[in-house]
């Protein structure tokens, strides 16, 4: 399941990269798409440019629903946790560690050296 749409995302993300750069500018100096005859002469400049914003609109939410998708499929094999801030690390425990000692010299007029943390 999650190669199909891994392979969907794929192919969606490239026809939504190929649909975006089909279209005019603001200007309509950089558009590919279009120009005086339309797409091979099918469409009209303005109805070339309304069925790539509707192809626009299907690929970004097939995107969407896609990611959507993979998400829950990655997230289907992993354990279930109490709230949706847990990041999966162990429950700190609720009693407090006993302080570590410092070991006492063997002599005592030694000089004590301080252990690192």
């Amino acid at each position: 399941m999650e190669s199909i749409l891994i392979v969907i995302q794929l192919l969606v993300s490239v026809a939504l990269v190929i649909v975006v750069l089909l279209q005019r500018s603001e200007g309509g100096a950089l558009g590919m798409g279009g120009g005086g005859s339309g797409l091979g002469g099918l469409f009209s400049p303005r109805g070339a440019a309304d069925t790539l914003t509707r192809a626009t609109t299907i690929l970004a939410v097939v995107f969407f629903l896609s990611s959507l998708g993979l998400t829950l499929v990655a997230l289907h094999g992993r354990p279930q946790s109490n709230s949706l801030l847990d990041s999966g690390a162990p429950a700190p425990s609720t009693t407090a560690p006993a302080p570590k000692q410092a070991p006492t010299p063997a002599n005592p007029l030694s000089p004590s050296v301080p252990t690192p943390h």
